[in-house]
C-alpha cells in the first residue's frame, strides 16, 4: 500500500527486508531497481525516489513507472534515461510523514 506525505510524495507502507540496492540500466531505456523504500514524485522527465542507500533522481524523457512491488521494493522505470543522480538524503520522517505511512 502507498501513502502520501504533506507534499504529495508517495511512500510505501512496508520496507524491504533486505539492506541492499541494485540498479540495472538496459540500453538506457529500462531501469530496474531494488531496495526502493519510498517514491517522492514522478513525471515524464524526472523520477525522485529513496533507496536503501539514499535519494535517487532519475532524469530523462518519456519516463513512466512500468512496475512497482511494495512487498519487495522493486521498481521498473521505462523511457529514455539520461542521468541517475544519488545523494545521501533519506526519506522525510517528520510528523506528517510518519502519520501518513
Amino acid at each position: 500500500m502507498i501513502a502520501q506525505d504533506e507534499k504529495g510524495g508517495r511512500f510505501m507502507d512496508e520496507k524491504p527486508t533486505h539492506g541492499t540496492h541494485h540498479a540495472v540500466l538496459e540500453n538506457r531505456e529500462r531501469l530496474i531497481l531494488s531496495g526502493v523504500t519510498a517514491i517522492d514524485s514522478f513525471d515524464d522527465r524526472t523520477v525522485i525516489l529513496y533507496t536503501q542507500l539514499g535519494e535517487l533522481i532519475i532524469i530523462g524523457r518519456g519516463l513512466h513507472m512500468q512496475s512497482l512491488s511494495v512487498e519487495t521494493g522493486d521498481v521498473t522505470v521505462e523511457g529514455e534515461v539520461q542521468a541517475l543522480r544519488y545523494s545521501d538524503r533519506t526519506a522525510p520522517t517528520g510528523f506528517f510523514g510518519r502519520l501518513l505511512r
